[in-house]
């Protein structure tokens, strides 16, 4: 009895508490992201003139320490004052067209909030019946498909949700883990910026490969604006970082999930790119994985049927 109250309560509790998680992502993206990513934004209109001033000095000086380079730097015919204009005035344009644009915002709160005012209600009717729908969808696929072909469309649904479930989940995990590793890090060693590129690093961590290099592009070129001689040590750390967590964390969290080779991971990811984008990018592995599994267990059972041994096979 105490099993099957525990058991009527589980779920409704896992629902209160991932709603309370996405809240609390949301929230702070809007507390630490945004205004620290408006600082940002201020700071390297500032540092831009200071930032063109330096590169021409050395510009200047450079001949005097390579002798040899001196007629490639003569030829250099550059208008610093017009370049630093020309960067200010592109970061200005950008801010007050994507950040600070009061239209955007609008936007994307009524959208989100309309999206919430859907999606909230719907959610919990389908969590809440979802064994239900679930009988209901298995009655019509047995009243219009025959029996073997029913089996296997409910054998590919319930792999599918397997790996999706698991895959999400360890993604989900493996990004607070990144997440908070680089912002330890970067305030353990001193580089500026570290809340934000967290933030970024999480955020940008959904999307494998190309996500972490552009975190790691973005936090080193921000440092380079902020304080250029820790701009390397900012790229060494946060590759340390990225390293422990590809080698140690990662396989354990994700990798184990879906069970995918790097090099399966790479052309799902290039594929699903290729074809829808970031979305693609994203779900092609977990797909790949069920594609995979589906014909790792065909090929098992066609060997089966010919009575061939795989390891002969390989021989």
């Amino acid at each position: 009895m105490k099993n099957g109250k525990l058991a009527k309560w589980r779920r409704p509790v896992a629902y209160l508490l991932t709603l309370a998680l996405v809240i609390g992502i949301i929230t702070l993206a809007l507390v630490v992201v945004i205004p620290e990513l408006g600082n940002t934004i201020s700071m390297i209109v500032q540092q831009v003139p200071v930032a063109v001033k330096a590169v021409q000095k050395w510009l200047t000086d450079l001949p005097d320490s390579y002798p040899a380079l001196a007629p490639a730097v003569a030829e250099l015919n550059i208008d610093w004052s017009s370049l630093a204009d020309s960067i200010v005035t592109f970061v200005q344009n950008f801010a007050a067209g994507v950040v600070c644009s009061r239209v955007v915002i609008f936007s994307v709160i009524v959208t989100a909030g309309v999206t919430f005012v859907i999606a909230f209600p719907l959610s919990i009717y389908v969590l809440f019946q979802k064994e239900r729908l679930a009988r209901q969808a298995k009655q019509i696929l047995y009243a219009v498909f025959p029996e073997k072909i029913t089996e296997k469309i409910l054998s590919v649904a319930a792999l599918s949700n397997q790996v999706f479930s698991s895959f999400l989940s360890g993604q989900c995990v493996e990004v607070v883990i990144l997440g908070t590793m680089i912002f330890l890090a970067f305030s353990l060693c001193g580089i500026p910026y570290a809340g934000l590129t967290a933030a970024l690093t999480a955020a940008f961590a959904f999307v494998p490969y190309i996500g972490a290099l552009a975190s790691c592009a973005i936090g080193v070129l921000l440092t380079l604006l902020a304080q250029p001689e820790k701009a390397l040590r900012c790229l060494i750390v946060y590759q340390a970082v990225q390293f422990t967590e590809n080698q140690f964390i990662y396989p354990h969290v994700v990798g184990s999930s879906v069970g995918l080779a790097p090099l399966w991971t790479l052309l799902a990811a290039l594929l699903g790119g290729k074809l829808f984008g970031l979305v693609g990018i994203v779900f092609f592995i977990p797909l790949t994985a069920v594609v995979l599994q589906l014909v790792h267990e065909h090929t098992a059972q066609q060997l089966s049927e010919k009575k061939l041994d795989r390891e002969d096979l390989i021989e």
